[in-house]
């Protein structure tokens, strides 16, 4: 499967949430965990998976473990992420989130 990668906008806030020693560890889960493999996103840009991938950033908190189950969750049904991280009413909410 062709990975998309992660958006610049991505890439900040998950700069701004995990430690320097656990990004490498983090962009390889959302890469690999939460792009296209998600139902409905087999060809979703690295732009149009920043709602799915800030919501599991934003339930994350910096923690590689709170990351993982956020994926798992996006994996199950990324509507379900959306709703937790507040991003489900809007499709413009996830920007105005910046941890």
């Amino acid at each position: 499967m062709d990975h998309a990668p992660l958006s610049p906008a991505t890439r900040l806030r998950m700069n701004i949430l995990f430690a320097p020693a656990d990004l490498n560890d983090a962009e390889v889960l959302l890469v690999e965990e939460c792009g296209r493999n998600l139902c409905w996103n087999e060809c979703a840009t690295p732009e149009s998976l920043e709602r799915v991938r800030f919501a599991a950033l934003k339930l994350s908190e910096g923690q590689l473990d709170l990351l993982c189950d956020a994926v798992l969750l996006a994996q199950t049904d990324w509507r379900d992420l959306l709703m937790c991280a507040g991003f489900a009413c809007r499709l413009d909410e996830h920007l105005k989130w910046m941890p």
